[in-house]
């Protein structure tokens, strides 16, 4: 009995192996037989196949089930895992959403929850490389990581300013590798990727367009500047406080938390009784140097988010030199707290330790 249950458990191996040889080899030629094994591996797998992980999917398929249960350390259970792989490298490369995530990324909102539904140990090399392509594709391999990230807060301030080709140019288990580069940074950096992949995996190029990334709030104050400045009205303070203060404050809500937020909002209020620096020391139970110390930061999100932003204020300050106080003093207020004269000191963006 022992004998026909261990020809019997042979026997589906066998089978299993033929079958899945035969939609490889059968499907059309688009380079995965050329990958290695390990390019489908994911990080939370186990009883992999080590044996084999080097060795490429058209040299493996290319020997009989025998010949491989035969290689020193390969038994049932890495067999198993063997077959794992050969699944997911069979179904990679089809669909919208490639294998190795657990649910779909939910496209970012205007008020996105940082990490929400995504899991980095679910990212295989696989899947990285697809994210990858999608960058090469879509020009965006000189975008710094802050300026397309769902949100700065999981982000380290040292690589808000770090090209996407640091990355794609390297493969997750280099990645992986980095000094400094330990679970929380790497997930931090996967999400970016993703986001970027949710956002244009599905875009078709034309000739004539271009595709740009950029923080929602972006496009419709550039809007509202170009229309402002050309108009012969003057805007209001209130008007001045809707269309550009509060756009730049829930950004920064959004990267450094509705603390900071709170902060800004603060220093940017046309109410009369809004507190001081020492009232907000006081209620937050630090001192007022730790508060400017927050308040630095906001210069320093919109430095990666909107750099831009502080030439593309200009006009409207020369215009406004012809306006109320109220409105010039708001104006003031705004570049000082996003735009200071003093910019802030970036780190080497393409510095990474190996």
């Amino acid at each position: 009995m022992a004998r026909n249950a261990i020809s019997n458990d042979r026997y589906r191996l066998v089978g299993a192996y033929d079958r899945l040889r035969r939609t490889l080899v059968d499907q059309h030629d688009d380079g995965r037989l050329d990958r290695a094994l390990s390019f489908w591996v994911l990080p939370s797998d186990r009883r992999l196949p080590i044996a084999f992980l080097d060795r490429t999917l058209r040299e493996l398929l290319s020997h009989p089930l025998e010949e491989l249960m035969a290689t020193p350390g390969v038994g049932q259970k890495k067999i198993l895992g063997l077959f794992d792989l050969l699944r997911r490298a069979a179904k990679g490369g089809s669909g919208y959403a490639p294998f190795g995530l657990k649910t779909p990324i939910k496209a970012l909102e205007d008020e996105p929850v940082v990490g929400a539904g995504f899991d980095a140990a679910t990212v295989s090399e696989a899947v990285w490389s697809t994210w990858c392509d999608t960058v090469r594709r879509t020009c965006l391999r000189d975008e710094p990581l802050g300026r397309v990230a769902p949100s700065l807060q999981a982000l380290p301030t040292v690589i808000w300013h770090t090209p996407l080709s640091t990355y794609s140019d390297r493969t997750l288990a280099q990645i992986r590798r980095l000094r400094t580069h330990g679970e929380k940074r790497v997930q931090a950096v996967l999400e970016v990727f993703c986001t970027v992949h949710e956002a244009l995996s599905t875009a078709v190029q034309h000739e004539n367009l271009d595709l740009v990334v950029t923080p929602r709030f972006v496009p419709r104050v550039c809007h509202w500047l170009n229309q402002v400045v050309w108009q012969p009205e003057l805007p209001s303070a209130e008007e001045l406080h809707r269309a550009l203060a509060m756009p730049l404050i829930k950004q920064i809500e959004i990267d450094l938390g509705p603390q900071i937020g709170k902060l800004a909002a603060d220093r940017l209020s046309l109410t009369a009784g809004a507190p001081t620096v020492k009232d907000q020391a006081d209620s937050l139970g630090v001192t007022r140097a730790r508060v400017y110390q927050l308040l630095e930061d906001c210069a320093k999100a919109m430095d990666v988010r909107w750099p831009e932003g502080r030439w593309l204020l200009t006009p409207l300050a020369n215009k406004l030199g012809r306006s109320s106080p109220e409105s010039m003093g708001l104006l003031h207020a705004i570049r000082e707290l996003f735009f200071p004269d003093d910019r802030p000191l970036r780190p080497d963006p393409t510095k990474l330790e190996e």
